[in-house]
Formats: C-alpha cells, structure tokens, sequence
C-alpha cells in the first residue's frame, strides 16, 4: 500500500507498534465492556463520560487507553509512556496525540470494535458533543464506527467471493469486514482524509485494501464485483450550506442514493450483491414504495426495507445537532430555511432503511417494516432471494420452518379465534394474518406431503369444492414461501 500522507493522521509506519501495544494492553472490545461494565457502557453510548471515568481510575494500560481514546480525557505522560511505551513522542508528532506540561491527551479516536468472531482496532475523528460539549465536526471529519456503519455490516453478505467494494469507505470499517471473505477489496471516498484513516486502519490491522479517490463510481469505472457495501452521505437537504463530506453528498435531496441504486447493477457480477444503508424523501404526491421502485433495475431482485420515518423537524433537529449547531448561533435560522425547503420540494417526511440488489433475478419487494429483527440479517436477505426462485405448484413438498409460530386472538371461551397470526421468530420476523384453511394448510406442510394432496384433504374436511381451494389457496402456499414460512425439503 502506498501512503499519501494527510495532515494529522499518522504515517503507516506507527502503525505496527502501536498494534503490539495496543495488544499488549488487551484493547479489545471484550475487555473494555468488562472494565466498563453495564451502567458505564450505557452512559457512554449516551456520550456521558462521568460513569466510565468513575471506573477508569486505576492506572492500568487499559484503563488508560480508555481514558485517553473512548473518554477524551488527559491522562498523565507517565501512564501514557506504560500504556504506549516508546510510542507516544512518535504518536504526538504523527498527529494522534498531543503531549505538554507532564500530560497526554488524543487528537484522534482509537477503538477496539467487534463483531462475533473478529477484532479490530479503528481509527476516526473524536467523537463529538460528549458530555454535552458544543463541539462543531470540520467539513472533512471522519465519522467513527456509528449506528448506520452497524447496520450495514449487518445487512452485507459475508458469503466468500473474490471481489468486493467499499463505495463511500469513511473510516474504512466495511473495508475491514469485507477483507476476512473477499479476496480483493477496494475502497472509495472523495474526502482525503477518510482515505489516509482507511489507509491506516488497513495497516493497523495488517489487512490490504486498494484505495481510490473518486464520487460515486468515477473511481471503479465498469468493473465490476461480488459485494458492494454502501453508507452514502445521504442526508436530505437543498445542498447550499456547509458540507460535511461524510453526511453530505453535494447533490440535492436523495440524488446520491438513487445515482448509487441505479448505477450498481453494472457493476455486479452475476449473483452478486449491493447492501445500501440510507435515507429517502417520501413526497405529498406518491408513496414512499411508488417512488423508490421506479429506481430498481428489471435485471436484479430487489429487497427493499423501510425500518423508519422521520418527520421533517425530527430529521432537521437529528442533523443540527449532529454538525454541532444545536443552542449555537444561526440554529433557528438554519433550522426555518431547511424546513422551508422540505414545504417548497413537497417532502412530508424521510425514510430511513435497507436497499438490497442482487445481480440476475426480477423479484421486487418493498417492505414497510419497522419492527424487530434478528441480527444479522444478512442471511435472511440471502435466504429471501433463494426463497423467491421456489417453484410452487400442486407438486411441490413444502415443509414449515422451525421457527414458526401460531397465535390466536378471541374472546375467553369464544368457539373460534377472532384472527390467527403465522409469525416468524428468526430473519425478518415476519407476520402474517391467515384464515383456518390457510393455517391448517401451513400445519400440514412437513416435506412429506404435497400440496395438492394436503389441498385433496383439506377439501373433504372442509366440504369444499377442490377446485375452488387451488384457486384461492395455491396464491396463498406462493406468498407462504416468499415470506419465508414454507420452504422446499
């Protein structure tokens, strides 16, 4: 990997001692949520600091760590030394930290981060606003491992491929699960420093990423991948103020989200999938579905899920306070001339979800669903997508997943229930309302009968023309199958 040195990250050099050291010190996700425990941890995800410097006070090379890095807090240079030995001169005059009069304090976060099976160690900016400070983030500040970040390393596929994109990398955190199941990963960004932090996340955790400097996919051109992971700066705004590169794209309203939406399916390969994390503008005149269909490709299935909605002034207040500007000056004015811009666009609220593609089927399906999932959900997207090439006719044995669950809702001592509900408690969750035939026909399904012999059957307990089921049931055993409740033996 080639550095390009950028002004206040540190050279690739630092970073083989600092992991020893930060190794040393056992600076791993695990061990921090230990020394912190709950209560702190919780304060901390509030970005309250008061807790976890209660629990910090021991001196230890973790302990220390935590302090200097998570908590942003001076720690004196002796700890400094013993948590960093022989580091902290060279981390100073990298840009990582700034010692003076006997003291040490970080210009940079440095984190350990998870997920079940790996570790790392990530490098951003400071994280701002703890403890309530009314910090304000530079245009090119690079954002830390954050709620969106979660999300997407959540939804991407982690099945082996050979080529995989980070588009929009930041700090590189989708680069560096990409690298433990692709072979080759690249990266994008347009801000310089988000690719030099990359730079050196890939070295601190002695991983290789190629870094390219483009917008959108000026940097891939026609190539083409397994995997695309994407948290685009997608929030929704006219694109006339201040912009931070790392929410921001530059384009009016959803512009960048639908540029990444329509252009991934030529740079996919057969199979291949796209993982988007982002916001769109829901208008007065069409639904949220409506609009967003009109941006997905025939050739490509396509999940799409809508897991929130803001209003206009909870997402304008979500933002300010984001750049810092809640309380300061010019918020009242910056906050009336953004909600004037959503009235004049017609934006009556923002979506916030998933966009899922895969390279080669025709499945569309748009999903308002804001409700509970199990993560990851990466396989259930995958398992959706199988689900959907399910041949379904009178021959097919179809078998009821484990996880299915029946519950009724009726008065005490009703004869009937008032309503069943089929609900999943795996992958999306999903629910679904079904009258007695169609629970008694998903009861009957375990891979060893038929459809058309379960629907012979159901026909003479019923006292029901056959035909007539078929004609309102085998739809029925379709969307069965597409949700997931049914599945091939």
């Amino acid at each position: 990997m080639r550095e390009q040195r950028v002004t206040g990250v540190p050279a690739l050099s630092l970073a083989p001692p600092l992991r020893d050291a930060l190794a040393a010190a056992d600076y791993s996700f695990d061990a921090v949520g230990d020394l912190l425990g709950e209560t702190a941890r919780a304060a901390l995800g509030r970005n309250e600091t008061t807790p976890a410097l209660r629990r910090t006070t021991e001196g230890s090379p973790l302990a220390t760590l935590v302090r200097l890095f998570l908590l942003q807090t001076s720690v004196p240079r002796a700890d400094a030394d013993r948590a960093l030995p022989g580091l902290v001169a060279g981390l100073a005059e990298g840009g990582l930290l700034v010692a003076s009069a006997g003291e040490v304090r970080a210009v940079l976060d440095c984190r350990p981060y998870a997920d079940d099976i790996h570790d790392w160690w990530v490098l951003s900016d400071l994280t701002p606003g703890l403890d309530g400070q009314p910090i304000r983030v530079q245009p090119d500040h690079v954002l830390c491992v954050s709620p969106a970040s979660t999300s997407l390393a959540q939804l991407t596929s982690r099945r082996p491929v050979a080529r995989a994109l980070d588009l929009g990398t930041g700090c590189g955190v989708q680069s560096l699960h990409l690298t433990t199941h692709a072979e080759q990963v690249v990266a994008t960004d347009v801000n310089a420093r988000a690719l030099a932090v990359t730079a050196f996340n890939a070295a601190l955790n002695d991983v290789r990423v190629d870094l390219r400097d483009g917008s959108l996919w000026e940097a891939v051109g026609d190539e083409t991948f397994d995997v695309i992971a994407t948290n685009p700066p997608f929030v929704i705004s006219s694109a006339t103020g201040e912009r931070f590169v790392y929410r921001d794209s530059g384009l009016p309203g959803d512009q960048v989200v639908e540029a990444v939406v329509r252009g991934a399916p030529a740079r996919l390969n057969d199979g291949g999938w796209c993982h988007v994390v982002a916001n769109w503008a829901i208008h007065d005149d069409q639904t949220w579905d409506e609009r967003l269909g009109g941006w997905l490709a025939d050739d490509c299935d396509a999940l799409v899920v809508q897991r929130e909605v803001l209003d206009p002034p909870a997402y304008v207040e979500l933002w300010l306070k984001d750049a810092g500007r809640h309380g300061g000056p010019g918020y009242l004015e910056a906050y009336d001339e953004w909600l004037r811009w959503f009235d004049e666009q017609r934006i009556r609220g923002v979506g916030f979800g998933w966009v899922n593609l895969r390279r080669g089927g025709h499945a569309h399906e748009l999903l308002d669903h804001p409700y509970a999932v199990e993560q990851p959900i990466a396989p259930a997207v995958e398992e959706w997508a199988t689900d959907r090439a399910v041949p379904v006719a009178e021959s097919s044995r179809l078998q009821l997943r484990v996880d299915v669950v029946q519950e009724t809702y009726g008065g005490p001592g009703a004869e009937d229930p008032e309503s069943i509900v089929l609900r999943r408690r795996r992958g999306l969750c999903r629910a679904r309302r079904v009258d007695t035939v169609e629970a008694a026909l998903a009861g009957a399904c375990d891979g060893e009968l038929t459809i058309g012999r379960i629907l012979d059957a159901l026909a003479v307990l019923l006292d029901r023309e056959r035909a007539e089921l078929t004609t309102a049931y085998l739809p029925a055993v379709r969307s069965l199958v597409d949700e997931g409740f049914l599945t091939p033996v």
